[in-house]
Formats: C-alpha cells, structure tokens, sequence
C-alpha cells in the first residue's frame, strides 16, 4: 500500500507546473561557493538542508522522508538529529531525493527535461560501472579492469558533482521561499511622499500667475478677477515718455 501511495505521488509529480529558480546547469554560476561546500561536505549540506526544508521543526523528521521501508521505524521521534545524521551518512543519495521530493511536493515544482537528462546520465553511468566491474570481476581481464576502474572513478566524479549542483538547487529554492536573496534595489519601493491635508489653507500667490493647460502659451486666458490688459496699459497719453527724457545733450 505504501509503495502504492509514493507511485501515485510521483504520477501527480509529472504534472507539476512550478519550476526551480535555477535549473542543475546553473547552480554552479548561481552560488558557487556554496556548490563547491556541497561537494566538500555533502553529508553535512544534506543534514543542513533537510533540517531547513523542515522550517527546524524536527518533531516532522521521517527518515528518508518517508519513501523507504524503515521509514518511521528508526526512533525517529525519540531522536530525530541522530536518525538525520545517520541517513545522511548511510543513506547520502536517498537523503538528498527526499529533500528534493520535499520541496517539490511543497511548491508544485517540476523537474525540467534538461534535469532529468542529467540525472539519468548519472544514474546510467552508476550502472554502466558497475556491469563492467561484475564482468572484469569474471573474466580476470586486466584491460577490463582497467577499464572497470577508470568508469567507476568517472561515474562518483558525476555522482558527487550532479548531488552537489541537486543541494545548491535546494539551497537557492529555499533561499527564495525564505526571502533571503539580499536587500532589494534602492529604486524598488519608492521614497515616502509628503500629502498634504485637504484642511490646509493654499499658501498665498507670490505675483506669478498659474501655470497654463497644456497647448496653450503662457498666460492665457487671463486671470477673471482683472481686466486684460491692465488699466494701466497702454500708458494715458502724454505719460511716456517721461519729462526729461532723453537728457539734453543725448545724440537724436
């Protein structure tokens, strides 16, 4: 029945229509520093992350997330850091598809095409060395155990380096549902703007008359509490120009 369940899970899985927000070939450019720790000290990111992707709430540990037939059989309740730190140890890879499967089924997330490539390429290559191993280990062959050793190294170089990118895509999809991806930029929320009230009286005019619609020169129309021109434009006859004026002496 339980192995039921979890196929029935993985069918409603395919149809996920959320996407990582960073596939597997971008992690590395994504955070480099923290793909290059995963490598190093991939049991300890894997404790980290499936400790994170349980908001630190271990009272909700399952081994193996509950896909593995010990699952909820281990004294997880009685312990669950040491039943976490024993599966990340003994049970590397399925800690690190638990976590994944975690946080898929949380945010509908899918795994695109060019993930799934590179997860079976792996899954491939595991298998492919071991073949080879089995048929060197019965034919005594020593160019086929040449050959047997050179793709094992090769198939862990892909396992650690692909279970590497997989806790950085973990660690990015969490840093995004936590908000942890920095401040935002200086013009993404705009400055706090002064309103004024609508009970505040309008300051007094200062001699400049109102800035015209649009379309229309400055000025115009004029004002409606004065007449256009002013009364005193143009000047009565006999004002302009004043008397004394040119000075005597001044060229005509």
């Amino acid at each position: 029945m339980a192995s039921q369940a979890h196929l029935d899970k993985m069918a409603v899985r395919q149809n996920y229509r959320n996407l990582w927000h960073t596939d597997l070939m971008s992690t590395m450019r994504a955070d480099p520093g923290y793909c290059c720790l995963s490598a190093i000290c991939a049991p300890c990111i894997s404790y980290m992350l499936r400790k994170r992707a349980l908001y630190g709430d271990m009272s909700r540990y399952t081994c193996c997330g509950g896909y593995m037939p010990c699952s909820g059989r281990c004294g997880e309740s009685n312990c669950p850091e040491f039943c976490l730190c024993t599966e990340v140890f003994l049970c590397f890879g399925n800690s690190v598809a638990s976590t994944r499967f975690m946080l898929q089924d949380e945010f509908n997330i899918q795994t695109s095409q060019c993930d799934n490539c590179i997860i079976g390429f792996m899954f491939c290559i595991q298998q492919l060395a071991c073949i080879f191993s089995i048929v060197a280990c019965i034919t005594g062959m020593e160019e086929l155990q040449e050959a047997s050793q050179i793709l094992s190294c090769f198939a862990d170089l892909v396992y650690c380096t692909v279970c590497a990118c997989m806790q950085t895509q973990h660690k990015v999809e969490m840093d995004k549902r936590d908000g942890k991806f920095g401040p935002q930029p200086a013009m993404a929320v705009p400055p706090p703007q002064q309103m004024s009230r609508m009970d505040q009286s309008v300051p007094p005019s200062v001699g400049y008359p109102p800035p015209p619609a649009y379309g229309q020169p400055y000025g115009y129309p004029p004002p409606q509490n004065q007449g256009y021109p002013p009364a005193a434009y143009p000047p009565p006859a006999g004002a302009y120009p004043p008397q004394g004026y040119p000075p005597a002496g001044y060229p005509r």
